[in-house]
């Protein structure tokens, strides 16, 4: 339920929709007073939003820090969201930009600082609900030679609480699995330990998709616009607004 709820809240707070609107309102607005208004509005928008140096501190404050992995883990646990699909027009499966935190649990199984993957995850796609992610991630780690003991697998989570859920009841049916390493994004992972913790799972975190908050004195970084920098303020939004709905529903 969660999942259809934060995508249309998303799309709603999504600062290039803000955009969209007030630029539609200069042109088509009979008032040349609010044309007006909307216009400079829209283009403050367009200012604070595509800059970088504002992008990044502000997101810097709510992305969780990297830790260094001072220990060898039981298990890491790979959350799903944006992380792979398929194409079946080329029947190709495609890696999409949250593959990092895969990348980063491959690099330390591999290292031998967690000694099994566990990946969690449904669709994660409105539109094609049998798409399961989790799936998709273990046939890949089965293809790179990673044996199939050393892979769990959960399919039915369609949302955080639920990849918190589910693993305690994966966890639950391997009591020798103690220490727990979460895999997810910088900005999403403030969301996913409170998820976890509240279902009295203890984890590490292991956050990817890093937000560098260093400041560099060039023209670039301070002063020209990069409409990258909306999707970053996009999934910011998003884990605000999911932060909010799971406090009030009490799933963290």
């Amino acid at each position: 339920m969660f999942f259809v709820i934060s995508k249309i809240l998303t799309y709603f707070f999504r600062p290039a929709i803000w955009l969209v609107i007030l630029l539609a309102l200069a042109l088509f607005h009979k008032n040349p007073r609010k044309r007006k208004r909307s216009l400079w509005l829209g283009f403050l928008i367009l200012l604070v939003f595509s800059n970088t140096f504002i992008v990044t501190k502000i997101t810097g404050l709510w992305a969780v820090k990297p830790l260094p992995v001072t220990q060898v883990f039981d298990v890491g646990v790979v959350l799903g969201g944006s992380t792979v699909t398929y194409e079946k027009k080329y029947n190709r499966t495609t890696f999409k930009g949250n593959i990092d935190r895969l990348l980063q649990a491959v690099e330390l199984y591999n290292e031998g600082k967690i000694k099994k993957i566990l990946v969690t995850g449904a669709s994660g796609n409105l539109i094609y609900p049998g798409l399961k992610e989790a799936k998709m991630l273990r046939s890949f780690l089965l293809n790179i030679g990673i044996p199939k003991q050393n892979i769990l697998m959960d399919t039915l989570a369609e949302d955080t609480h639920e990849n918190a859920v589910y693993t305690k009841k994966i966890l639950q049916q391997h009591p020798r699995l103690h220490s727990v390493l979460l895999f997810t994004s910088s900005l999403h992972m403030r969301r996913a330990m409170a998820c976890f913790r509240h279902e009295g799972i203890s984890v590490q975190p292991y956050t990817t998709n890093l937000i560098n908050s260093e400041v560099h004195l060039n023209v670039e970084y301070l002063l020209i616009p990069s409409i990258s920098n909306f999707l970053i303020w996009n999934g910011m939004i998003h884990e605000i607004i999911g932060y909010g709905v799971y406090k009030n529903m009490g799933d963290i």
